[in-house]
């Protein structure tokens, strides 16, 4: 008899448990565990099972270890986590480098199976189809069914597709890989009957809904346009993709590349057409500076408007004490009592535009003279900088800095003695406060971390939500779909919404100038939201983004002639500032991009338990 184990005490508690005073005592149901029997009898035990199934989000995209630094976003500061194994291209089959839950293959075919134990007993439910919850958690087991191969289908290319729970005592297990269009066909029909399942219903928060399975569907078919899954486009701007003796698992072979940008642009356009999502992206000119920074923050933190950018997102309350709400501790500063553990690197910070839409330029004197004035306001609220303003600091270290400004440099101070004498910052690797949790780029990020001042970032936790699926991310879909078929008034229009938002002068480009202000526009606005590893990848510009060194800034401050300081603080009449840019020290982080890197190797164990499987290229 199949047994599910049940982690909601509240049902276990309400469980009549009755035993018969004859010899078959000794088969008595166990307290932690009810039959599937009993479960698919029973509305609220179903929910309870479909429920579980969306912890296979984890934590989204807010574990410890963040996708961004595996691109040129942001580097990982702590040593021995696996990300260097793959920054360096050292990723290999037996040591594949970090891998969470979200992309394990494992994991991701244990939550598949529990998709299909769900798909199989809901088609002949056992319990009275009150207010439709047949058709609703069906949706739902669709919808999550299709992330998960999407998850699959991203980092690996075509999978094994599983459309049933296998069961005990079957002939052969070893399903061969699909190709990659016949992996986009399966997740696109999971997409398209979850949206008919739950189109008109009313869905709780983080649960699937019909906007939540449309954009899944616009992601897959977007990611099919571009150039990585395009036989042609892929063999020529990769040897390695090349030689594979299996396109077709991660390659289109059929049709035209146009037609599958033109499907793409039509799925993504039935999400813009949904009324109700989206934030501010009804204005004709752009906000003020001030205005821009605040509905940026406003939508990264999903409050003010920004809650309606969410087609589907993993939610965390602080009472349930999980990873997904320690983003201050885990990036924050160490002057601060925090692990610095994401830092964006100058790369990414040299990619946000002056204020007037031209771009920043380290070889013009007044940019180097002064980085971080007049830039994109959503650089304000993103990065924490020398000198930004921020949450008071503990009782133990305001002293230090009654200001609360972050320091990133080292500065001329007056000592006790009357000469002058060299201060670190309170956020440095050289900080009297946990240097070891320093960031090696002289940077923070602000965000996706709540400001609040009463959420003190080392021991609380906040309540910002994971963005699995962005309104916005949507935007940008129809806009790339629009330029590769050469509709760059549209795409110019959408794009410039997004960057009126934010306080962004309007784009005017055309042609490849278009596409280049376009990718460099998602990178700013879609900054952490696991966007660019994949972007970079099917775009094939790898080689030359993800491959540059990761670099960070020093700061100095010098006194200016009769200035007398004794305690730092950020002020130009007090100090001449001088920045300059260094490349990362090759024995933290050497990075080297590789052909291979293009996808994931398939662990060693799975390609030895089944030997109809293909691994991928390069490994």
């Amino acid at each position: 008899m199949k047994k599910y184990k049940i982690l909601i005490a509240s049902l276990i508690a309400s469980l009549a448990i009755t035993t018969s005073c004859n010899d078959d005592f000794v088969n008595t149901q166990p307290l932690n565990e009810l039959s599937e029997a009993a479960v698919w009898a029973d509305a609220p035990l179903a929910e309870a099972f479909v429920s579980e199934i969306y912890a296979g989000f984890g934590n989204g995209g807010f574990d410890e270890q963040m996708l961004a630094s595996l691109t040129d976003e942001t580097m990982f500061t702590h040593p021995g986590r696996g990300i260097t194994t793959i920054t360096e291209g050292r990723s290999n089959p037996a040591d594949i480098g970090w891998v969470n839950n979200t992309i394990n293959w494992q994991q991701m075919f244990l939550r598949i199976r529990a998709c299909n134990v769900a798909l199989k007993n809901l088609a002949a439910p056992k319990f009275p189809n009150t207010g439709n919850i047949v058709e609703r958690l069906t949706g739902e087991a669709k919808f999550m069914r299709a992330y998960f191969y999407q998850q699959l289908a991203r980092y690996y290319g075509g999978v094994p597709l599983i459309d049933r729970p296998y069961e005990l005592g079957e002939a052969d297990y070893l399903a061969p890989r699909k190709t990659w269009a016949e992996t986009v066909a399966f997740i696109v029909k999971d997409c398209d009957d979850a949206a008919a399942l739950l189109k008109g219903k009313t869905m709780v928060a983080g649960r699937a809904n019909e906007a939540a399975a449309l954009a899944l569907k616009a992601r897959i078919l977007i990611y099919d346009a571009s150039d990585l899954h395009d036989v042609n486009k892929m063999k020529a701007n990769s040897a390695t993709l090349a030689g594979f003796s299996k396109p077709e698992l991660i390659a289109n072979l059929t049709g035209s590349q146009a037609e599958r940008w033109t499907i793409a642009r039509a799925a993504a356009k039935a999400v813009l057409d949904l009324p109700g999502y989206g934030n501010l992206l009804n204005l004709t000119a752009p906000v003020n500076n001030a205005q821009g920074t605040m509905n940026f923050m406003n939508n990264s933190l999903s409050r003010n408007g920004g809650q309606n950018e969410l087609l589907m997102a993993r939610y965390f309350i602080s009472a349930k004490q999980e990873g997904g709400g320690r983003q201050g501790l885990f990036n924050g500063p160490n002057g601060y009592n925090n692990w610095a553990g994401n830092s964006p690197i100058q790369l990414m910070i040299d990619d946000y535009e002056m204020m007037d839409g031209t771009r920043f330029d380290w070889k013009k004197p007044e940019h180097a003279a002064a980085p971080y004035e007049n830039r994109d306001p959503r650089f304000y609220s993103s990065i924490l900088f020398e000198g930004s303003p921020w949450k008071v600091r503990s009782n133990a270290n305001l002293p230090r800095d009654p200001a609360s400004q972050i320091q990133t440099g080292r500065y001329e101070i007056v000592n006790a003695s009357g000469a002058k004498a060299t201060h670190f910052g309170l956020d440095t690797r050289q900080s009297v406060i946990e240097d070891w949790n320093g960031s090696y780029t002289g940077y923070y990020i602000r965000k996706f971390t709540d400001p609040n001042p009463a959420i003190v970032d080392q021991n609380t936790w906040q309540e910002v939500p994971w963005p699995v699926l962005r309104y916005t991310e949507m935007v940008f879909h129809f806009a790339e779909a629009c330029i590769e078929l050469g509709q760059d008034a549209e795409a110019r229009t959408w794009l410039n919404r997004v960057r009126f938002r934010a306080g962004m002068p309007a784009i005017t480009e055309s042609g490849a100038a278009l596409k280049a202000r376009f990718r460099n526009e998602k990178r700013v606005e879609m900054f952490l939201e696991e966007q660019r590893f994949h972007d970079t990848r099917r775009w094939m510009i790898a080689p030359t983004t993800l491959g540059r060194k990761a670099n960070g800034i020093t700061v100095i401050g010098s006194l200016k002639p009769g200035k007398t300081v004794t305690l730092y603080k950020y002020d130009k009449d007090n100090y001449d500032y001088v920045y300059g840019v260094f490349e990362i020290d090759p024995g933290k982080e050497n990075r080297n991009w590789n052909d291979k890197l293009y996808y994931l190797p398939i662990d060693r164990n799975e390609m030895n338990r089944n030997g109809n499987l293909v691994q991928n290229a390069g490994y």
